[in-house]
């Protein structure tokens, strides 16, 4: 499943679209009460596309899915985690600018 360019992602898919991708993953963990995670979407929608084929942008919601947000620690949402062969590399916490989602994005894909 997928909304636009951004791979929808759930406890069960983890390890299979996350851990064993190809290519580096920002993952967006959030919720749908999360005012914060919503204002944060449309960036994360601009730079899935803006990226695609070399980054793999997911979002995983941590009421369905809590397995995943409790075996990597999010307390706080949204949180983006940034993957590189299967180990977080980086993670941002709040809603950050745009321009240092991508920095941090041209950092992890050198």
């Amino acid at each position: 499943m997928s909304a636009g360019k951004v791979v929808i992602v759930s406890d069960g898919e983890f390890e299979q679209t996350v851990l064993k991708s190809e290519i580096p993953v920002m993952l967006d963990f959030w919720a749908e009460w999360c005012q914060p995670c919503k204002m944060l979407a449309p960036t994360v929608e601009e730079l899935a596309g803006e990226f695609e084929g070399q980054l793999l942008v997911g979002k995983l919601n941590v009421d369905d899915n809590p397995n995943t947000a409790t075996n990597y620690g999010i307390r706080g949402i949204p949180t983006l985690l940034f993957i590189k062969d299967g180990q977080v590399v980086q993670q941002l916490v709040g809603v950050k600018s745009k321009a240092d989602i991508k920095k941090v994005i041209e950092e992890n894909l050198g």
